[in-house]
């Protein structure tokens, strides 16, 4: 049915939902600022400086990098979702093309994706820095797109967010909802698909 797979990383392809909050809590208590785990939820899926400027973090240039370094000291919290690099693998060896949107930067995809050697899966990736808009606009997205030479109707995304619902929604793209990081369909009823777990990617390709 599909031509081209885009996945999303944190909550879709690694768990990373632990070292993002717990590190953000920390620097932001370094800073000078308490908040419940609870209350930071929102975080997931946008651009880490989106972030500190939605909690009015006065210099989120200087705090943005101490994050990155803070969330190293939470890698062993990070690991693949089961089963999850053993369908990408099916994918990246069939005629489907592959790629990744993400809000990470490059640094972070360093830092925190390439330690799992899933790199070599993908034809093209799309970090914060490759675009002017982020997430939930559709602009990478369609960058996407383009460095995968693939129409928005051959292609679907994957992610677990609402900002990648609206990303692909905006772009013109089928979205499925990774259930095993969202964790809830609750806000997500305009998703093309629901995938319960990494295998339901192979029925709807």
């Amino acid at each position: 049915m599909f031509k081209c797979v885009i996945f999303d990383v944190d909550g879709t392809i690694l768990d990373t939902e632990k070292a993002i909050l717990n590190s953000l809590q920390k620097v932001l208590r370094e800073e000078g600022k308490d908040y419940q785990l609870e209350d930071l939820r929102f975080a997931l899926g946008i651009p880490g400086k989106e972030t500190l400027r939605r909690l009015n973090v006065i210099d989120v240039e200087r705090v943005h990098p101490k994050w990155a370094q803070i969330v190293l000291e939470f890698s062993q919290e990070v690991q693949m979702f089961k089963d999850i690099k053993e369908i990408i693998k099916v994918l990246s060896e069939s005629p489907i093309r592959t790629g990744i949107v993400t809000s990470k930067t490059k640094q972070e995809l360093i830092d925190e994706f390439e330690p799992f050697g899933l790199n070599s899966f993908f034809e093209h990736t799309i970090c914060v820095d490759d675009t002017e808009n982020h997430k939930p606009h559709p602009e990478p997205l369609l960058v996407c797109l383009e460095g995968l030479n693939a129409t928005k109707n051959e292609a679907i995304y994957i992610g677990d967010s609402i900002y990648d619902m609206q990303c692909a929604n905006s772009a013109g793209v089928k979205f499925a909802l990774a259930l095993w990081g969202s964790k809830t369909t609750i806000g997500f009823e305009s998703a093309d698909y629901v995938l319960n777990a990494p295998k339901d990617i192979l029925n709807i390709i």
